[in-house]
């Protein structure tokens, strides 16, 4: 770690004035190495998900049970944040993304060792704890090296390789598992995983503009203190933590559901439902370059409201029409969270890092908490109560969006 820290941190004057810049060999290095870092981190984190009814019959565990598979990796990266960006800012983004790749993607392929359940889920913290050192530090890192032009689309590779990476890492998983078992399944990430750190490592361009910065309680809790008290940024991020419960939701009991009769559908049939992410990605850009020109505040509200339908529709007994709910809910997922996550951005005028924080740490516990209670709604009436329980989280999500409206933009 240290010798990563130096060499990352001795960089010459002149690459500090040097900014990273669209169509140069320098952007096309940070194109695969963001890529890959978007990759591995939620191909890592999100891997289980397809699997948790293998885990519940596997170890002999009800639903809510192996659902923290994925709640306790989600929950434990979110409360880590804030430190991963804190220590970044003192050691440096490439040495803590680095470290991160390499430390989670071999607890990966330790996970396949473990043979009792409690291990199991004493790993998935520890893979959710290292992973905390790349959403975090990644946009820093972008804003450093990259010019203010190729910023966007700099962060646009990290997370489009995010999206992809959560997708086939969870359809990966189903078929791999289904032939050769979620410990064989387990492994093969964990090696896709340390080669996307290697790759990471090998075309990450060196960083040039980074300047150590050190922090005290005094300065983060200031500036904690004046996001909280802004209008708008409070409810955007319950708005977070509200949306991500009800998405992951659907997709943690989704397999519970599908895999019994009437549908009876196979592992890997079930994992192809993951490709609906593809659409996300679309209404994600599309949704939220439209909020950007007409008004967050006046569009919000319309994702949220088909999120609550594609949720209805998922209620139905036909299959086709359970699928077709799912990429509606899919859809207007991706789109709020693009315009919520956009609106935190551009609503923080000061504090942009720490406000960006706040809301991924909201956001990823609404998946840990909200997706794990989820269970239990699951196993009290089945996909009924996932339908009431995710609908009431949505309906919440609805009135702050519709309260949104009436916050005035800032000055």
């Amino acid at each position: 770690m240290t010798d990563l820290a130096l060499s990352t941190s001795e960089a010459s004057p002149e690459a500090m004035l040097e900014r990273i810049a669209h169509g140069t060999a320098a952007y096309r290095r940070l194109a695969l190495a963001l890529a890959m870092a978007g990759f591995s981190t939620f191909a890592l984190l999100y891997d289980v998900q397809p699997l948790l009814p293998f885990f519940a019959r596997h170890f002999g565990i009800d639903a809510a049970n192996a659902s923290l598979a994925v709640s306790l990796g989600t929950g434990v990266m979110a409360l880590t944040f804030i430190p991963a960006g804190i220590v970044s800012d003192r050691i440096g983004r490439l040495p803590v993304m680095t470290a991160s790749m390499f430390v989670s993607a071999l607890l990966t392929l330790a996970s396949a060792l473990i043979p009792a359940w409690e291990g199991q889920l004493f790993m998935r913290a520890l893979i959710g704890l290292a992973l905390a050192g790349v959403p975090s530090v990644a946009m820093a890192y972008v804003s450093e090296e990259v010019d203010t032009a190729t910023v966007g689309s700099a962060m646009g590779l990290y997370i489009s390789g995010a999206a992809i990476g959560g997708m086939t890492g969870r359809l990966g998983m189903t078929i791999v598992a289904e032939h050769f078992g979620w410990r064989g399944a387990m492994a093969a990430m964990g090696v896709g995983g340390l080669i996307a750190a290697c790759l990471f490592k090998l075309y990450a361009p060196a960083s040039g503009a980074f300047v150590p910065v050190r922090h005290d309680l005094r300065s983060v809790m200031a500036a904690t203190g004046r996001l909280l008290r802004d209008k708008a940024l409070p409810l955007l991020y319950i708005e977070g933590f509200l949306l991500m419960g009800a998405f992951v939701t659907i997709y943690n009991y989704a397999g519970f559901r599908l895999q019994a009769p009437p549908y009876a559908l196979s592992q890997s049939m079930v994992g192809a439902i993951f490709l609906l992410y593809i659409l996300g990605s679309f209404s994600s850009a599309w949704f939220g370059g439209l909020a950007g020109r007409v008004g967050r505040r006046k569009l919000f509200w319309l994702p949220v409201a088909l999120l609550i339908a594609g949720i209805a529709l998922t209620a139905a007994h036909a299959l086709t029409v359970v699928i077709l709910g799912i990429a509606v809910v899919t859809v207007a997922f991706f789109a709020a969270h693009s315009t919520a996550s956009g609106w935190v951005g551009q609503r923080a005028t000061s504090d942009r890092a720490q406000a960006a924080a706040l809301y991924l740490l909201f956001y990823y516990l609404g998946s840990a908490i909200l997706g794990s209670a989820g269970g239990f709604a699951w196993n009290e009436a089945g996909w009924a109560g996932i339908a009431v329980y995710c609908t009431a989280l949505t309906a919440i999500a609805l009135l702050i969006a519709l309260r949104l409206i009436a916050v005035r933009p800032r000055a």
